[in-house]
């Protein structure tokens, strides 16, 4: 939800939408939100039906029937409590920080009704000022990394490092690399140029091909490199051009080597409990001066690599 205001949906049953479930139809109509998620709203009473709320998910849908869902505006409270989650800080200075964000954490509230602990939570807690930087829903954040992977991410600390940063990044003049263990094994160096968009089926995921024409999809790089094979995986080193979402994750799978651990574009892992992905380093000029960070990979990470290490060519 980038508007910071309440966000208001109406439509109007057509004849081809009558018979419908109420939960069915919203989330068809907007196809980022989960059902439960739309449970929830009926529950706050943020749905209408004809002019009244409505509670029950099953309603049946007839013909010129009006529905009404209206987005909670959210602004971050600042926690009374500190978070549970520890956040490593590698590097601050007066326009911005580095920081190590652990795996299983996301960035920020999916939606206004989450009680999810979040990257913005551990912000707002330690640094009080940053609720001024940025869009009002997730203050300090000009990038971000999926909740299951772990890495570098760089936080700004003053509105003008917010919008230099977002120029950066938009300039592609931010560059970052992963480490990611994929399944087989791929060339040794190569390019993925694959175009992505969400899945016309599944919409929490995305999907990527050239083939296909759809004013949705966009552009994505990712240049990539092994630093080891094992028996029947690789260590591989990736960097992405542009920063589609799940980029590295989706073009793995494309080529046919999905990320081991990613139960979303490849199979789950008795090793390892998300997808086996760390941004390890970034780099860019700032002020005019030259920073380049990285980080290790938590223990998972580094236990699996160790345990492929052990398998046998």
């Amino acid at each position: 939800m980038e508007n910071q205001e309440k966000q208001i949906h109406v439509f109007t049953i057509s004849k081809e939408d009558e018979g419908s479930r109420l939960d069915q139809f919203i989330t068809q109509q907007l196809p980022t939100y989960s059902r439960s998620f739309f449970k929830r709203l009926l529950h706050a009473k943020c749905v209408t039906l004809n002019g009244k709320p409505v509670h029950k998910a099953g309603t049946s849908l007839k013909v010129d029937d009006e529905i009404c869902v209206t987005f909670p505006s959210f602004k971050p409270k600042i926690p009374a409590r500190k978070p549970p989650v520890d956040v490593e800080v590698l590097y601050e200075d007066s326009d911005f920080m580095i920081i190590n964000k652990p795996a299983g954490l996301i960035v920020h509230e999916p939606h206004p009704l989450s009680n999810e602990t979040t990257l913005v939570d551990w912000l707002l807690y330690h640094r009080n000022s940053i609720r001024e930087i940025g869009p009002e829903n997730r203050p300090g954040i000009v990038h971000r990394l999926d909740k299951d992977t772990s890495g570098i991410m760089i936080i700004p600390l003053t509105s003008r490092a917010h919008a230099k940063f977002g120029e950066l990044f938009k300039e592609r003049k931010i560059h970052k690399r992963y480490h990611a263990l994929v399944e087989g094994h791929p060339d040794q160096e190569g390019t993925i140029d694959l175009s992505i968009y969400r899945h016309p089926i599944h919409k929490h995921k995305m999907t990527a091909d050239n083939k296909i024409s759809s004013y949705q999809k966009r552009d994505a790089l990712t240049h990539y490199r092994i630093l080891k094979y094992f028996k029947d995986s690789a260590l591989i080193e990736a960097r992405p051009i542009t920063g589609r979402t799940h980029q590295v994750r989706v073009h793995a799978a494309a080529i046919g080597h999905p990320l081991i651990g990613d139960v979303v574009y490849g199979k789950p892992n008795k090793l390892i409990k998300r997808q086996a992905l760390h941004a390890q380093s970034i780099d860019f000029v700032f002020n005019g001066e030259q920073f380049n960070f990285s980080c290790s990979a938590p223990d998972d990470f580094r236990n699996l690599v160790k345990q492929q290490e052990e398998l046998k060519l």
